[in-house]
């Protein structure tokens, strides 16, 4: 098995020549697109712990959730105590520079962070909403969908980032003043519902699946303090190696067919050239907002 030297840390890699995913893509690969751009992903994953989606087989294989640190971690990867409502802990990696992240991309893992980071948990500092279609709806109309909640977060003093959810649908990501989980729930339940109601035939608000063919689901709960969302540039675990890939508002905006906001690893690196990092903002704790009063 090859050992590489990445900022000092040695690391064995394994099956690089494996193919992960059905058109060919090796492990190999995979591990190049996430070390050539950890630029962009280490700022979304930095003292945040992460929930891993395994697929060490590809997506047709054995796909298995964890957020227990695997075991073999090395004792330099960082890790988290986060504690439960029954008064236990989990111990959580943190991914800290691009050693941990390399490892981690070793184990073949789709990356999912919880809307707070390990120093508050539960106080979130972001707020999510995932645009799921159910189909025939597609990412076309999760664009509609978007665009009408940009105009009401907007005139509740919220700016919304969005990204590809790397599956079918959109993220909208809200960079927040540190607020309870259950209070930015609340408020992403409302906006849901309120969609659902001006929206009608086009958005819903409940996860009944008889409920949501041609609609788009509205998933608020990704801000509950248990929950995870796929984070910024990870591949998923799809028959191809698509991306969670932040997008503009104009390309939202013009989106006509669903290739168009389809990006896999390949596509990332020169992404980042043209625009930077879309979600550098979200970062930004000055562009953070305090949540806004019920209403």
């Amino acid at each position: 098995m090859p050992v590489i030297e990445v900022e000092g840390r040695r690391l064995t890699l394994s099956n690089l020549e494996k193919v992960i995913y059905p058109g060919g893509t090796t492990k190999g690969e995979l591990l190049h697109y996430y070390a050539a751009n950890a630029g962009a992903l280490l700022p979304h994953l930095r003292d945040r712990p992460l929930s891993l989606l395994r697929y060490p087989d590809g997506p047709r294989g054995q796909v298995f959730f964890t957020k227990n640190v695997p075991p073999g971690t090395p004792g330099w990867v960082n890790t988290c105590m986060v504690p439960h409502s029954d008064g236990s802990t989990t111990a959580q990696i943190l991914v800290q520079d691009a050693p941990s992240l390399v490892w981690a991309a070793n184990l073949v893992v789709e990356l999912h962070t919880p809307q707070w980071p390990c120093r508050s948990p539960g106080e979130a500092d972001r707020l999510v909403l995932d645009l799921d279609p159910g189909p025939p709806a597609g990412i076309v109309e999760c664009c509609e969908v978007a665009m009408w909640l940009r105009e009401v977060l907007a005139a509740d003093g919220l700016h919304a980032y969005p990204k590809t959810s790397g599956a079918k649908g959109l993220h909208l990501l809200v960079p927040l003043e540190p607020a309870g989980s259950r209070e930015v729930t609340e408020y992403a339940r409302a906006l849901a519902v309120r969609a659902a109601r001006e929206l009608p035939g086009l958005a819903i608000a409940t996860m009944t699946r008889r409920l949501r063919p041609g609609k788009v689901f509205i998933d608020f709960s990704q801000n509950a303090r248990a929950k995870t969302t796929a984070a910024p540039y990870t591949a998923r675990a799809r028959a191809s190696p698509v991306v969670s890939t932040p997008v503009t508002w104009e390309e939202i905006g013009r989106c006509e067919n669903p290739e168009q906001l389809r990006f896999e690893i390949e596509h990332v690196a020169a992404r980042l050239e043209a625009h930077g990092d879309l979600l550098a903002g979200l970062l930004d704790r000055e562009r953070a907002r305090p949540l806004p009063a019920p209403r």
